[in-house]
Order: C-alpha cells, then structure tokens, then sequence
C-alpha cells in the first residue's frame, strides 16, 4: 500500500477569490475546484467558453515581471503564486477557473491561497504521485545570473539575491519536506521600488500594484512596513520560484540552486530540463532527506541591517 504522503491530492470544496490583477489591474473573481486525480493544474477561462490551459512548461508565454501561459492566443498572468500555495501544500489535482486574464494578486503573497484550501481541507486520491527525481545536474547562465538543479533527496532550494539598497544581499536555504511553507514561505510578499513605479506603469505593468498588495520600497526601506520577515525579500524569490518550477508537472525531487534569477530563468531551467530526459526519471516514491525537518535561512541580519543602515 502506498503511504497517504505518496498519494495525489486535491481540495475538499471549492474555493472562491476576488481582487485585482497585479499588472492589468483588472478585477477578476476566480475559483479553485477539486479535480480528478491525474489532471495536474489546469486554468478555465470562464470568460472564453471555458477555454483550458494545462499549467505545464510547453504554455508558458511572456515571462519578465511575472510568469503567464498561453496556449491558442488565450492568455492567463501571474500564475505563480497560486502555483506555488499548491505545490508547497501539496495539491496535485485542481481546476482554477478564472473569468478575466490576470489571476488575483491578494496581499502579494501566497498566504491567502494557503489560509483558504487548509480552511476547506485536502483530500487523499486513489492515485500514486509521481516525481521528477533529477539524476544529473541542468544549469542556466546568464552573465552572473545562474539557476541549477541537482540530484539530491526531498526537495531544496537555496536562494541568493543581490538587490540595490535598501535590499542588498540575502541567502535563504529551504527544505520542502520540512511541512514549514505555510509559516516560512507563504507569507512573504511581492516588493518593488518606489523609483521604479512610474517606469513601469508607462510599461503597462503593475496597475494594481499598491501598499495593500506589495512592499513599496523607499530610499530608507519599506514605506508600508513593517517586513513580516526581516528578509522577506528573498523569501518571496523562493516562492516564486517554487511556483515556477510547478510547471514542470509534477514536485520536483533534487536540489535547486539559484543566485540572482528570476522568472525567464526559472522557466528556461524547467524547459531545459523537460527537453533532456536522460537528466531526470519519473518516480513513484521520493527519496527521505537525510535532514527531513529542517529549514534554515541564512544571512537574515543582512535585510535588516541595511535597513537599520538605510
């Protein structure tokens, strides 16, 4: 018999949000619904004749300030955090409709979603859940950006940015099998900064951006503070990479490296290592870390110094 922790899993009850897109503003309500066991994620333009879009790499389109898919010149944005709630709570199976382009961005975390399918539970399926266990390293490179993915036990990733002040560097280092996402990642908010707003409105990005759904970063630090974590930021690059990297189909089993990325190079590592089949196997059964249960976040003082500094 397979262990309940190995079995596919989908939401109990359906699951209603509203609010606005990030970057289109628009308002858009949107629902999460129990599927079958097997279906992966898959977005429902409600709006479209519920036209479908499997959440798997070969749909990803326009990816810079946030991750979309597209697949028939239908388009859906911002998926990743979603993306990551489930992957971090383990849901495999879930339909999301939505009825406009933009999924809603919330608080800017991935709180929200968290918060919501605990409220209506998950339910165990009938089926043995599948991993891409990673046996050789892929790597992308661009100048001094780099992301890698390695064979190793569970699932870690570990995180550096370098961001100008008030920012500057910070180094996470997560275990997902450690059960701890909904109380060290999920919570950790999208940022930007204030000097960049105008650019990137003219841009036609973030015109749902505000205080209630972001950190807006001044020259001293953050305007709507305080931090929920004294290095949120990379914490929230961590998020946003493990939703990323749920386009791949299924939970990763490997260690994941990642210095400087972003979006473009969190998805190019996932169609890299797609493309490459001899890199990696589907497995039934994960390998235990060795260090299951731990979570460590490195350099933490270095946020809250150059904020104290700013």
């Amino acid at each position: 018999m397979a262990q309940p922790a190995h079995l596919e899993q989908t939401i109990a009850e359906p699951i209603a949000f509203e609010g606005v897109g990030l970057h289109s503003g628009a308002p858009v309500n949107m629902r999460l619904l129990p599927a079958p066991a097997g279906s992966g994620i898959v977005f429902r333009r409600t709006d479209l004749d519920n036209f479908e879009i499997p959440a798997v790499g070969r749909n990803v389109a326009k990816v810079s300030y946030a991750t979309s898919l597209m697949r028939q010149g239908v388009l859906i944005q911002t998926t990743e955090h979603l993306l990551s709630a489930l992957i971090g709570i383990g849901v495999d199976n879930v339909i999301v409709e939505l009825d406009n382009l933009e999924l809603p961005i919330l608080d800017g975390s991935a709180l929200p979603y968290v918060e919501a399918i605990q409220s209506v539970g998950i339910r165990t399926q009938r089926r043995r859940r599948e991993y891409i266990r990673v046996l050789r390293p892929i790597e992308v490179r661009e100048g001094d950006k780099f992301i890698g993915v390695y064979p190793g036990c569970g699932y870690s990733i570990q995180y550096t940015i370098d961001f100008p002040a008030p920012i500057g560097k910070q180094s996470a280092c997560v275990d997902l099998a450690s059960e701890t996402y909904g109380a060290s990642i999920a919570p950790a908010r999208t940022f930007g900064y204030k000097a960049d707003e105008q650019r990137l409105r003219d841009m036609g990005l973030i015109r749902g951006a505000g205080p209630a759904n972001a950190i807006i970063l001044g020259k001293q630090g953050p305007e709507n503070g305080p931090l929920r974590f004294p290095d949120e930021y990379v914490r929230h690059k961590v998020l946003d990479l493990i939703g990323d990297l749920a386009l791949a189909g299924r939970r990763i089993e490997g260690r994941v490296v990642a210095e400087r990325a972003g979006h473009a190079m969190h998805t190019a590592l996932v169609s890299r290592l797609m493309k490459d089949r001899s890199a990696w196997e589907l497995a039934r059964v994960p390998v235990e870390a060795t260090d299951h249960g731990t979570t460590e976040f490195e350099d933490p003082s270095l946020a809250s110094a150059a904020l104290q500094g700013a």
